[in-house]
This record gives C-alpha cells, sequence and structure tokens, in this order.
C-alpha cells in the first residue's frame, strides 16, 4: 500500500498507524491486527535492528556467556530478537509484549521460557536485578513507550548487567530519551558503553540509536 511522500513509513500502511499518536488500547488492536504479517512486512523494509542488537548483545557479554545468560526481551512482538539470541546459544529468554497477537505468534516460535502480555508505559512487574540483559528492540518509536521505562531496565538488570535498546534517530531528543540516559549516567546506576546510529529500516533510510548501558 503506497502513501506517497512519507518516505519514514516506506510506504507500509501498518508503520504509518503505528506512528500515530493512540490510546494503549489502540496500539494493541494493531498489533493485534499486524501479527501474522508483522515478520514479512519488516523483512520488506530491510528491518535490520534486531540483528544487530543481538550481534551488539554477543559481542559485550561474548559468546561463551551467551547460554548461561538470562535474558528479557521487552517488546518481543513476534519473537525476532529471541531467534537471533537463540542462534548465538541463548536459552533463558523471557518476553513480554503489549500485544496477545503478537505473543501468540511468539509462542509458536517455542524460543521463550516465559511470556506475558505487558504495558511498558507502566511499572514493571519484575524483581529488581532479575536478568544478566535487558533487550528492547523497535518499541522506543513514535507513539509507543517513553523514556522512563530505561529505568525500570536499569532496576531489574543485574549488576554489571547490560541494557541494549533501539531509539529511533527523531525522537532520542525530542522524546527525552537521551535526557533519561543521562540521569541514569548522573546519579551512577549505569553507564553507557556504546552509543552510535545505526541501520533500523534500511529500505527507507531510518535510522536509530543503538544504546547500550552498563548497570552500575
Amino acid at each position: 500500500m503506497s502513501l506517497p511522500g512519507d518516505t519514514s513509513t516506506g510506504g507500509s500502511a501498518n508503520i504509518k498507524r503505528a506512528y500515530e499518536p493512540k490510546t494503549v488500547d489502540n496500539t494493541r488492536t494493531l498489533y493485534d491486527e499486524w501479527a501474522d504479517q508483522y515478520d514479512k512486512e519488516v523483512a520488506e523494509e530491510g528491518y535490520q535492528a534486531p540483528a544487530l542488537a543481538v550481534e551488539a548483545i554477543q559481542s559485550f557479554i561474548g559468546p561463551s556467556n551467551m547460554p548461561k545468560a538470562t535474558f528479557l526481551d521487552a517488546g518481543c512482538g513476534t519473537g525476532l530478537v529471541a531467534k537471533l539470541l537463540k542462534g548465538y546459544g541463548a536459552s533463558e529468554i523471557d518476553g513480554v509484549d503489549l500485544s496477545p497477537g503478537m505473543l501468540d505468534v511468539a509462542r509458536k516460535t517455542g524460543n521463550y521460557r516465559s511470556l506475558e502480555e505487558a504495558d511498558l508505559s507502566q511499572p514493571m512487574k519484575q524483581r529488581d536485578e532479575s536478568y544478566d540483559v535487558v533487550a528492547c528492540v523497535g518499541t522506543l518509536t513514535r507513539a509507543h513507550v517513553g523514556p522512563r521505562v530505561l529505568s525500570e531496565f536499569a532496576r531489574i538488570v543485574k549488576k554489571d548487567g547490560l541494557i541494549v535498546a533501539t531509539i529511533l534517530d527523531d525522537i532520542w531528543e525530542t522524546g527525552g530519551y537521551k535526557s533519561e540516559v543521562d540521569q541514569l549516567v548522573g546519579s551512577g546506576k549505569a553507564e553507557v558503553v556504546r552509543l552510535d546510529t545505526t541501520g533500523y529500516r534500511v529500505n527507507s533510510d531510518v535510522g536509530a540509536k543503538m544504546l547500550v548501558m552498563k548497570r552500575l
């Protein structure tokens, strides 16, 4: 479906809908309706974020630690990140997502230890220092989850653990994500070990910040 002039959505009606302001219930409905076609559509857009994020995780914690580590895939969607983590030997992977439809697709992959519905704009129920790695890929984007979730990630990741997140480039500052990261660093809760702009949906020339933080 063509959307002339909207290069950031790559002509995808579903991506356009995802970027529009809406209620949590409307967002849930969108992703429930999109779930069966999501993987196909984002592949057509050259969606690189899951692969780049998992490569970053593996490079920081090391290949030998992948099978030992515990992971939370926050905003897991259909399970693209977990599939790649499995390829590096990971096995202890939990996932949370707003959309039951997306979770149904993720469940069929068999790659998760547990899957639960969760609204990441609200406080998370996971206990302090529960995971070695929290990954959030494709969720910190327009009209989705705000920057305060980064503090929740810092709470639930273990000391010396990693937070790996992609944040759409054009909302990094305007959306308050940079300020939240600066606050976490300034308060001594985390340090930034990587921050650069990478390809996100390369066929539409959309970039995102690749943020890797270490919990202190």
